[in-house]
């Protein structure tokens, strides 16, 4: 897989912006900042986001 769309845990999303799980939820519902659905968990499966994603929110956030 390239670099560029690895696909990241909630948790290594979180790391990486500074803030905790729960904000990425509200902002997945918001639609801030959007994850991917993966697998069959109850609810619509794990979420997981774009390494190419997170990065570029943190570039539009840094202006």
């Amino acid at each position: 897989m390239e670099q560029q769309n690895k696909l990241l845990t909630i948790g290594q999303a979180a790391k990486m912006l500074g803030v905790t799980t729960t904000t990425l939820r509200v902002w997945d519902k918001s639609g801030e900042l959007t994850a991917l659905r993966v697998g069959t968990r109850r609810g619509g499966g794990d979420r997981r986001y774009r390494k190419e994603n997170i990065e570029n929110y943190l570039k539009k956030k840094m202006k």
